[in-house]
C-alpha cells in the first residue's frame, strides 16, 4: 500500500511548477529540506523518478513525473472539495485558500482585507501572491490561486469578474511640477511634460490608451514596474505618472510630498473586483472572502478606494 500525504503532494506540485526546490519552498512557506525529503519519499513510494536533477538548471519533470503531477493536482482539488463538504455539513468556513492580488494595490488593499478575513475565519489557511494581470490569468487557469483581487482589464471570457468599486484615474506629480496646483488635469494638459510610466502588462496599455483617444503622445522619460519606485521618481522631478488606487500616505518612499490630481476627459475608470474561475464560488472560503470585500467597500473601511462602492 502506498503511503504518502497530501502535504507531500502539495510540495511535489510546487516543485513541478517552479522547477526549483528553493522556489517551491518559498511558494509553500516551508524549508527546502522539507521539500527535498517529501520528493525523496514520494519517489521511493511510487518507485519512479519524478524529476531529472540538473545542477545548473534546477529540476525538470520526467515523463512519469508529468503524468503523476496531473493526477496529484486532481487529488489535491478533490481534497479541497472534501473540506468544502465538511464546511457544508458543519456550517463552518475552513481549509486552504490562495489569493492573488494585482501588484499595483497589493500593498494598499489586500493587507486590511486579509487581516479582517483571518480574524473572522481563523480556520482558513490563506496564502497571498502578488502578480501582474497576465500572471493572474495563468495562475487562475492552473488553479494555483482560488481567487484574485484585480482590475477589469482584458478579462478573458473563461474567467468570472465580480466588480467591487469604480476607480477613476488621477495624475501624480511632485509639489514643484507646473501642474501641481491644478484642481483637475486633462490628457491635453499633459502634452509636453515627461511621464513616468507604470509599465506593467496590460496596465501600461490602459494608461497609454488615454493618449491614443485624444491623438496625443506621451513623453515617456522613465519606466518602472514598481509603484514605490514610480512615486519616488515622480517626487524627484522625473515626470508625472497616472494611477487608479490612491495611497493614504501622500509622501514618496524617500519622504518627498506628492500631489494627486483627478483626470478629466475621455479617460475610462477601472473597476476593482474579484476574478475567479467558473465555479470557484462553490467554496465556502471563497464566498466568504467575496462577501467580506463587498462589506468593507460599502462601509468605506478598505484603504485606497475611498467612497467608490458600486450601487
Amino acid at each position: 500500500m502506498l503511503r504518502y500525504t497530501l502535504r507531500q503532494l502539495e510540495y511535489f506540485v510546487a516543485v513541478g511548477e517552479t522547477g526549483s526546490i528553493a522556489m517551491a519552498a518559498k511558494k509553500v512557506n516551508v524549508s527546502s529540506p522539507s521539500i527535498s525529503a517529501a520528493i525523496t519519499q514520494l519517489e521511493k513510494e511510487f518507485g519512479l523518478p519524478l524529476f531529472v536533477r540538473r545542477h545548473a538548471q534546477g529540476l525538470s519533470l520526467t515523463q512519469a513525473g508529468r503524468q503523476m503531477m496531473d493526477q496529484a493536482r486532481l487529488v489535491l482539488r478533490e481534497a479541497n472539495s472534501l473540506m468544502d463538504l465538511a464546511g457544508d455539513i458543519s456550517g463552518t468556513v475552513r481549509g486552504p485558500m490562495a489569493v492573488g492580488c494585482l501588484l499595483t494595490f497589493a500593498q494598499v488593499v489586500l493587507p486590511t482585507l486579509r487581516r479582517r478575513f483571518e480574524a473572522a475565519f481563523p480556520d482558513v489557511r490563506l496564502r497571498q501572491f502578488e502578480l501582474n494581470q497576465v500572471e493572474i490569468f495563468s495562475a487562475l487557469r492552473r488553479s494555483d490561486i482560488d481567487i484574485a483581487l484585480t482590475y477589469d482589464l482584458d478579462v478573458p471570457s473563461d474567467l468570472t469578474f465580480v466588480p467591487l468599486a469604480k476607480l477613476p484615474p488621477f495624475v501624480i506629480v511632485s509639489e514643484t511640477h507646473p501642474l501641481a496646483d491644478r484642481p483637475e488635469v486633462s490628457v491635453e494638459d499633459l502634452t509636453g511634460h515627461a511621464m513616468v510610466l507604470l509599465d506593467l502588462p496590460i496596465s501600461a496599455d490602459y494608461f497609454l490608451s488615454f493618449f491614443e483617444r485624444t491623438g496625443t503622445r506621451p513623453i515617456i522619460a522613465e519606466r518602472t514596474r514598481d509603484m514605490a519606485v514610480m512615486r519616488s521618481l515622480v517626487a524627484n522631478g522625473y515626470g508625472y505618472s497616472i494611477a487608479n488606487v490612491r495611497l493614504l500616505n501622500t509622501m514618496s518612499p524617500d519622504g518627498k510630498p506628492l500631489r494627486f490630481i483627478p483626470m478629466t476627459g475621455p479617460v475610462r475608470p477601472l473597476h476593482m473586483g474579484y476574478l475567479m474561475a467558473p465555479g470557484a464560488d462553490k467554496s465556502h472560503a471563497v464566498r466568504a472572502f467575496v462577501e467580506l470585500g463587498q462589506l468593507l467597500i460599502r462601509s468605506g473601511d478598505l484603504p485606497g478606494v475611498g467612497n467608490s462602492a458600486l450601487p
